[in-house]
């Protein structure tokens, strides 16, 4: 490796002249005079495998000990190239111990001593490095970072800027780890909630389906009992309608009623016989008073008789109920009758309304079937179509509010106060929804011919369906006193009627017994009518032994059953 600076190489000559504090061999060029004359011609030297060379200025790389002593360059007298052998080497102290011993592979020791230091100049050889700077790296501030120099470590590389897009690259690593796992979290509480919620949903049905007695296989407990909600518990909203026939004249009523306790809808159909009290106290009959007293004057008798609270009055004349039947999209009902055409001019004609089951009515058909009654029939045959014609109407009309609000309007009816459209179209809605599940139904109210409200209608219609009761009456107004006849005398009721008038009683006519009673019977329910009782047994001429505490009539303060032993004489 070392040819190129051989004698003879390229013209230019080099000896060696010692090594450095590196160990590595240090050349200087012969002057051209002593080259002629010192120079032998070269000689191809026989590679030594022993690591000992011919020629005394060769180097060896394996630091044998082999390598011959180079000769001290004088400044003086220039002493000629020594080509024989040179003495042997010292060796590299890897240590620096100062002391270094050739190795010999033959097991002889090279003779051990400090190289001499050259002190000329170092000679320049071209293609070679000059002799390495000292390579302790001076020390770099304490900043906690470790500083490398490159000229040691190769593999160490310098700092570039790419390492804060490392910082970065990592960074989003971790925070897009740090995501997926927030999100599986979130999501995992999601389906816990969502399971939660699906759980409280179907406790709460089935708790309700309980309650209602719906669950199959399984009633509710009043069910089971055979008892419902306590009256007096129960919230309803009641409205009357009045259907008048704006064709042939007459009117037909009945109640609309909303019991939000029991979530249970009723059309309760007034016949127009039922007996009503006008403002003067006389006794007048339903359909009288809605032709006389109006609308407002009505309510209030119907709120006397029936002891209930009516919220609002409807009046549907039939132009109306033809354009709601419209708006609604036709009914179906079943009709029990064949409605001839009230249009028809020719006998025979085709009727209008075929009798049958699920019978589509337009309109015109509806109001024709909710104001027919045929030869014969009573009133009440007529009110039970109207009935039927309402329900279809509710099982039809939308359960929502705001557009069952828009159907009464787009009517252009004018609604009498306090009653509003959409206070109307609300009522409406409910009672739709509950006509389409199934908990609707419809009750006639039982009268007698004389249109007095008999036990029955009391126990059926007004205390279960209405939740009416005996009310106090009002401070100022007059105590209202049912009367039934038990005496066998007919004229016994009118006669007793314009007694207790003129007493300033209300008179309620209660019917007419079968049989007879030996023994008159005055009756009052609330402790506050004690008094009225007693002045009401007095004013007809009874002892006051007769009256007890019992049951009254739904629509009267004190009731008044007349035996024979009543006198109309002893009372005048």
């Amino acid at each position: 490796m070392n040819d190129r600076y051989d004698a003879g190489y390229g013209g230019d000559q080099y000896e060696l002249v010692g090594y450095d504090e590196y160990n590595q061999p240090v050349y200087r060029q012969v002057p051209a005079q002593q080259t002629q004359q010192t120079q032998q011609p070269p000689q191809q030297q026989p590679y030594d495998p022993y690591g000992q060379q011919q020629q005394g200025y060769a180097y060896d790389p394996y630091a044998t000990g082999s390598q011959q002593q180079s000769p001290q360059y004088d400044t003086g007298t220039q002493q000629p190239y020594d080509t024989g052998r040179q003495a042997p080497q010292s060796g590299y102290d890897p240590y620096a111990t100062g002391t270094t011993t050739a190795y010999d592979p033959y097991g002889q020791t090279a003779s051990s001593g400090q190289q001499p230091q050259v002190a000329e100049q170092t000679a320049y050889i071209p293609q070679q490095s000059g002799p390495a700077e000292d390579t302790e790296a001076p020390k770099a501030p304490e900043t906690g970072e470790r500083d490398y120099g490159t000229e040691q470590f190769a593999f160490v590389e310098e700092p570039t800027d790419d390492s804060e897009d490392v910082i970065d690259w990592l960074n989003f690593t971790e925070n897009r780890t740090e995501r997926r796992e927030e999100a599986k979290r979130r999501a995992r509480g999601r389906v816990v909630a969502l399971v939660v919620v699906l759980a409280l949903v179907v406790s709460g049905g089935v708790g309700y389906l309980w309650y209602a007695g719906k669950l199959p296989g399984v009633s509710s407990s009043a069910a089971k009992s055979g008892t419902t909600t306590a009256t007096g518990a129960q919230n309803r909203d009641v409205i009357v309608v009045h259907l008048h026939n704006t064709g042939k004249g007459g009117t037909s009523s009945v109640l609309l009623v909303d019991n939000t306790t029991l979530k249970q809808g009723t059309t309760v159909l007034l016949p127009n016989s039922l007996a009503l009290t006008d403002d003067d106290g006389n006794t007048t009959t339903l359909a009288k008073s809605v032709g006389d007293d109006g609308t407002s004057g009505t309510v209030d008798q119907l709120n006397t008789v029936l002891g209930t609270g009516i919220e609002g009055t409807w009046r549907l004349d039939t132009p109306y109920l033809q354009n709601l039947v419209d708006l609604v999209g036709n009914i179906d009902l079943d009709t029990n009758a064949d409605v001839p055409d009230p249009a028809a001019t020719k006998k025979g004609a085709a009727p209008l309304v075929h009798k049958g089951k699920d019978q589509t009515l337009s309109g015109r058909m509806a109001v024709a079937y909710a104001t027919y009654r045929a030869s014969g029939e009573a009133q009440n045959a007529q009110l039970e179509r109207f009935g039927q014609v309402m329900q279809a109407v509710l099982r039809q009309l939308t359960s929502d509010p705001t557009a069952a609000t828009t159907t009464v309007q787009t009517l252009a009816q004018i609604l009498d106060p306090p009653l509003t459209d959409k206070d109307l179209g609300t009522f409406l809605a409910k009672l739709a929804d509950l006509a389409k599940s199934g908990d609707y139904k419809t009750a006639l109210l039982p009268v007698q011919n004389d249109g007095t409200l008999t036990a029955q209608a009391s126990a059926s219609v007004v205390k279960d369906i209405l939740g009416g009761t005996a009310k106090s009456p009002d401070e100022g107004s007059a105590v209202r006193v049912a009367v039934q006849n038990a005496t066998g005398v007919k004229d016994d009721t009118e006669k007793a009627r314009v007694v207790l008038l003129n007493g300033g009683f209300t008179f309620l006519e209660a019917g007419t017994t079968s049989g007879t009673s030996a023994t008159s019977k005055i009756t009052y329910s609330d402790a506050a009518d004690k008094e009225n009782a007693t002045e009401v047994a007095k004013t007809l001429g009874l002892p006051t032994s007769t009256v007890t505490k019992g049951t009254v009539a739904a629509n009267a303060d004190v009731s008044v059953v007349l035996g024979t032993d009543y006198k109309p004489s002893s009372s005048s």
